[in-house]
């Protein structure tokens, strides 16, 4: 089970989890649980900004967000910058990035960050570039 936040284009977040996301796929479910239990939320990629698989679903208030690459630890794939429609930047790597396709995964550069990967949907980034 992967723990997600799925953050929509227009502002909307969903955190739980998820067992049935795939980058070919249109929809995904991600099962949310609340005060009232657990309900099953169903989420179409198009309406995506990007879909974040995280550590833990309250972060760390504390982290200071980085875009930089540690220089004392290895990256595997390309390392790439990408920005956002709603201005938001993230550096980090990828090995699947090619322009034309509707998204792809980036490890994010702040190794300490909560976020592990993201699943980048390619209409809602303003720019992508190899660095």
């Amino acid at each position: 089970m992967n723990k997600i936040v799925a953050r929509y284009a227009d502002g909307r977040m969903v955190k739980g989890t998820t067992v049935d996301f795939f980058p070919t796929k249109d929809l995904f479910h991600v099962s949310v649980t609340d005060g009232g239990g657990t309900r099953l939320v169903e989420v179409s990629l198009k309406e995506l900004k990007a879909l974040f698989f995280v550590r833990d679903f309250s972060g760390d208030p504390k982290h200071v967000k980085a875009n930089e690459f540690d220089p004392s630890r290895p990256t595997p794939g390309r390392k790439l910058k990408v920005v956002f429609k709603d201005g938001e930047v993230m550096v980090g790597t990828t090995t699947g990035y090619q322009p034309g396709r509707p998204g792809f995964f980036i490890v994010p550069a702040d190794a300490a960050a909560n976020t592990e990967r993201c699943y980048v949907v390619t209409a809602s980034t303003q720019e992508v570039s190899f660095i």
